[in-house]
């Protein structure tokens, strides 16, 4: 069978080896972020619709798993935001209660969880990794060229809020862009912000693969280790 939704299984470095599920149809996303190894976001959205129907996932995931693979787990992420799919808390009830052999792992940008609703809906995901790129609002739009109606005060705040409420394992997850969000200004708000959240883990990534946009330069092995220095608590 020739899966739509389902990709993999892969193995990951930090959830071992992951079956994909891709929640949105490519480039449903709030953000247009400039390092995006998807490519760019032709037009963001911020209204959340059931872009692909839990039953579609759920009918690909019953053929998939019928036979029980070995899975460490299942990762709803998407080439865009997962968290735009409103139907997100049926499939993650749905997996839970069919597989419950299976872990769950949630790839988000993090901008949703400032709704209670999205909240309640994704609480029972065994491992929810959110970004957090920014600080100040100018360095918000810059790296994430975010939908008009988001704020990074209140999607930092939302994560925050999720962090508190939330049972299963955090991992939050920074992207490092040279010149734009390594300032010491920039850092010293992203630390704060991680005491707030105390997450379980600190992921610092930077650009691997091209990016969306030109100019998007890597961080190097000395930059993200001086990062890291800074950012422990």
């Amino acid at each position: 069978m020739k899966y739509r939704y389902l990709f993999g299984p892969v193995p990951s470095r930090r959830l071992g080896l992951s079956l994909g599920v891709d929640c949105v149809p490519f480039k449903i996303c709030n953000l247009n972020c400039i390092y995006c190894e998807c490519g760019p976001t032709p037009k963001t959205v911020d209204a959340r619709r059931e872009y692909v129907a839990a039953a579609a996932i759920l009918g690909e995931l019953s053929e998939y798993l019928q036979e029980a693979p070995a899975l460490d787990v299942i990762t709803l992420t998407g080439s865009g935001e997962p968290l735009l799919n409103r139907a997100i808390g049926d499939i993650v009830a749905a997996i839970k209660s069919t597989w419950p052999q299976y872990k769950i792992a949630l790839l988000t940008n993090g901008t949703l969880l400032q709704y209670p609703e999205v909240r309640r809906a994704v609480s029972p995901v065994d491992y929810v990794l959110p970004s957090l790129d920014a600080i100040t609002p100018s360095v918000f739009k810059k790296i994430n060229q975010p939908h008009a109606s988001l704020n990074n005060d209140t999607v930092i705040r939302g994560i925050i809020d999720f962090a508190h409420e939330y049972k299963g394992a955090l991992w939050m997850e920074l992207f490092i862009v040279p010149g734009i969000n390594d300032s010491e200004n920039e850092l010293k708000g992203l630390k704060e912000a991680l005491l707030k959240i105390a997450p379980a883990r600190v992921q610092l990534n930077t650009l691997d693969r091209p990016a969306a946009f030109s100019g998007v330069s890597a961080a190097s092995t000395a930059q993200l280790e001086r990062i890291a220095a800074f950012l422990a608590p």
